[in-house]
């Protein structure tokens, strides 16, 4: 399975219809991929809060889902597009990922469940999410998360018990931290024994500057591949049932006693 991360440079003098319309153009490239994966809203920018509300569309119909079908189906990928501010039929705003089928179809959407701003930014304009989601690709089973649920090993492990082989992390991680999100990628891998592709902005916008540092993380904890400091696509060809062999190889996750699914019907 080849995965292509589109690491996004966010410059807010750069309008969002025009860095809509690149990256569309970026995604059809992809034509080699079978999935490829953007960052957290890469539309406005994940500290750009002042934004959020004129910027907010419908995940399904508005503009960003539209450009990103089409992308999708013209490149004939998976492509999740990363995260969008979603404003939904009662006026809420979400912080929500979507994924498109290589025919263009909207095959998953995830609000994100834990908000950053310590009751400031997104978590005082944005409503918080309640589901995990998973979604079956033909190679593999992707768990959902987004940039700050990284922090949550819970999320993950209940993203383990509903079949997530590879997870999916969008980001807009700030450069200052960068240590923590190369810590927290590698230790989501090792702890589910999973690929986990996550997929960060570069550049500077609302006077932070981000991370970028795109990692591709196998289910041994090691680093496939990591982007630099700026725009840039990073591609690696991953095995899937490797995700499996770890599994077998090294059967920690049998051992597990806190935290399990509850086998009662």
């Amino acid at each position: 399975m080849r995965a292509t991360l589109l690491q996004i440079d966010v410059d807010q003098k750069e309008s969002v219809a025009a860095r809509r319309d690149r990256v569309a153009a970026m995604v059809r490239a992809q034509t080699g991929a079978d999935l490829v994966v953007l960052p957290e809203l890469w539309t406005v920018g994940a500290f750009a809060a002042e934004d959020f509300a004129a910027e907010a569309e419908p995940a399904d119909d508005g503009p960003t889902a539209e450009a990103m079908a089409a992308a999708a189906r013209d490149a004939r990928v998976w492509l999740h597009a990363g995260s969008v501010v979603e404003r939904d039929p009662d006026g809420e705003l979400f912080n929500t990922s979507l994924l498109f089928s290589p025919e263009g179809v909207l095959a998953a959407a995830y609000r994100k469940i834990h908000r950053f701003g310590f009751d400031q930014g997104e978590a005082a304009l944005m409503a918080a999410g309640r589901h995990i989601v998973t979604a079956r690709l033909p190679q593999t089973v992707v768990g959902l998360a987004t940039c700050y649920d990284l922090r949550f090993p819970e999320q993950f492990r209940l993203l383990l018990d509903a079949g997530a082989q590879t997870l999916v992390v969008p980001a807009g991680w700030p450069m200052r931290r960068l240590a923590h999100w190369r810590l927290l990628v590698r230790a989501r891998a090792v702890e589910s024994q999973s690929y986990v592709l996550a997929c960060g902005t570069a550049g500077t916008h609302s006077g932070v500057e981000q991370a970028g540092h795109s990692l591709i993380v196998d289910p041994w904890g090691e680093i496939v591949a990591e982007a630099g400091p700026g725009e840039q696509p990073l591609t690696a060809d991953l095995d899937p049932s490797r995700v499996e062999d770890t599994r077998t190889a090294f059967p920690v996750l049998r051992d597990r006693v806190l935290g399990l699914p509850d086998p009662r019907p």
